[in-house]
């Protein structure tokens, strides 16, 4: 009997073509469902499982098929809330465009990794030797090339689109405190990695059953029992957090600015003569500029004296003729001492990148974005402390939570806590201010810090660095948290390795796979 089985044997599909597709199609709503709201997590590995098994043994254009039709299927599902963001009063076939754009590049971007795995699982079984490079190397080389397509996905173009990665279901799973071991890519690469085991398992037959079932069952194990990273905390911040409750601000009329700074003072009220060290506002809590508006300048001085806190509030700022999606570090008396400018603003939301190629396709669609933020220079890091004890704080607006090398700057340049500020009107009561949360609780886990998610909505939540919610707010009222969050100048391995085993991973992944592809042509021209 051969020690190993034959590359034809591993290597051919595992279903018809027909059913390949099927079981794409249905990988997409089965993987969102592991995300909230529904935050099924082991539906996570169910979704992987089905790609896997469709893309086994297929050739490439196959294989790409495969991957689209599960992307396509995902991201309809889990991003519809890019719906919302145009407002109500525009015809949902136009609010429905750049939904439909993004996902399409997202499937497209799934088609790619995918057939890239396809062509992994013809040609990579060929090359190993013995039971365990079938039942290891090759799932390795699969669970890199996943992860090599997150990983680009998440930073081109224009910035990429980091959200609904694999691992971003897993906030509330046994496997979450991986987390702060290897961030979010590693995360991911190990949960494909474990189910493309499982996949293998099943076709390497010279293994007895028993031993296959007992090395699936070894990492999956390995995975769950991994212990958590030890915190130290070092002091507390007493932290009031303020949910306005505004409206969305972007596309109101003139004659309603205002509204919104209004609706968030009135919110902060209550916290008037509370013994604070700071007092967070979110992102769009404000829809005047206190830096070229006195009386919105008069609302800030209020909150900063009356509380006797450190005031980080939030406001759109101009300098010249560039608008900045701008956090305000403002104290007593002294008004505006620091700023942090969103370092990444949202292509086609809050600004269009080539406008003029864009324009000629979707005049009045591309039109309705008149505001161009411009990418933010500034430091990631602010002192919020007072009396002249130095706390630093690591910053995040909106959609810079899911931004790896952003958040990992703001530990690295001290910060002892994480401010992540969010305006969530813009998408009503869907499921987007839940995932943004779950990525919260993600980052502090991953970062070893407490997080402070503070949105003009919802879902507002004080995190701390084990992943648990300390305090949080009801959606869609108007409300204040304060807490005394914990500390910390921990620095966790996935901040020290940031992005090594990502690229670690898939550089094995691709050598992996190009060294396979030409062994195997050099063999067949020999022979």
């Amino acid at each position: 009997m051969p020690l190993v089985a034959s590359a034809p044997e591993t290597a051919r599909p595992f279903v018809p073509w027909w059913s390949a597709v099927l079981l794409a199609a249905a990988a997409g709503p089965i993987t969102d469902a592991a995300f909230p709201d529904l935050g099924w997590w082991p539906l996570a590995f169910l979704g992987i499982a089905l790609v896997l098994v469709a893309a086994h043994g297929r050739r490439a254009g196959a294989g790409f098929v495969v991957g689209f039709v599960f992307g396509l299927s995902f991201y309809l599902i889990h991003i519809p809330w890019m719906t919302e963001f145009l407002g109500p009063d525009e015809l949902w076939i136009v609010r429905a465009v750049p939904w439909f754009a993004l996902c399409v590049v997202m499937a497209l971007w799934c088609g790619l990794g995918t057939m890239l795995i396809a062509i992994a699982t013809r040609v990579v079984p060929r090359a190993v030797r013995g039971p365990l490079g079938q039942l290891l190397f090759v799932p390795l080389v699969v669970a890199g090339l996943w992860t090599g397509r997150e990983a680009i996905a998440s930073i081109w173009p224009y910035g990429g689109f980091a959200w609904g990665r694999i691992a971003e279901s897993q906030s509330d799973s046994p496997i979450t405190p991986l987390f702060a071991w290897l961030g979010i890519s590693g995360v991911g690469f190990l949960m494909v990695f474990l189910v493309a085991v499982a996949v293998a398992a099943v076709r390497v037959a010279t293994v007895p059953v028993l031993l296959r079932a007992l090395l699936v069952t070894a990492i999956a194990a390995t995975l769950v029992a991994f212990p958590s990273f030890p915190v130290t905390t070092e002091g507390s911040l007493r932290v009031g957090a303020v949910q306005g409750n505004g409206k969305t601000g972007y596309f109101d009329p003139p004659e309603h600015a205002g509204d919104n700074l209004l609706a968030q003072y009135a919110a902060t009220e209550p916290l008037f003569g509370e013994d604070l060290d700071l007092v967070v506002w979110p992102e769009g809590g404000s829809d005047l500029d206190p830096l070229r508006v006195p009386g919105a300048a008069r609302v800030f001085d209020s909150v900063a004296v009356n509380t006797g806190a450190t005031f980080v509030g939030w406001s759109i700022t101009k300098h010249g003729e560039q608008y900045f999606n701008t956090s305000l570090l403002w104290r007593p008396g002294d008004g505006a001492v620091d700023r942090y400018d969103k370092r990444h603003p949202v292509p086609f939301g809050e600004y269009v990148p080539d406008r003029a190629v864009w324009r000629q396709f979707a005049p009045e669609l591309i039109d309705l974005i008149q505001r161009e933020y411009t990418p933010g220079t500034t430091d990631a890091v602010m002192d919020v402390g007072r009396d002249g004890h130095s706390v630093p704080a690591g910053f995040a607006i909106c959609f810079d939570i899911v931004d790896d090398a952003l958040m990992r700057e703001g530990v690295e340049e001290g910060g002892q806590l994480v401010l992540a500020q969010t305006n969530n009107a813009d998408f009503g009561f869907t499921d987007e201010n839940v995932q943004q949360l779950a990525i919260a609780r993600i980052r502090a886990v991953e970062l070893g810090r407490t997080v402070v998610n503070i949105s003009t909505v919802g879902t507002s939540a004080i995190v701390l660095p084990d992943g648990t919610v300390q305090d949080r707010l009801p959606r869609f009222t108007p409300a204040a948290m304060v807490a005394e969050v914990p500390l910390s100048t921990t620095t966790t391995p996935a901040v020290v390795i940031g992005r090594g085993v990502e690229w670690g991973v898939v550089a094995i992944a691709l050598g992996a796979l190009i060294g396979a592809a030409i062994g195997g042509r050099g063999r067949r021209a020999s022979g």
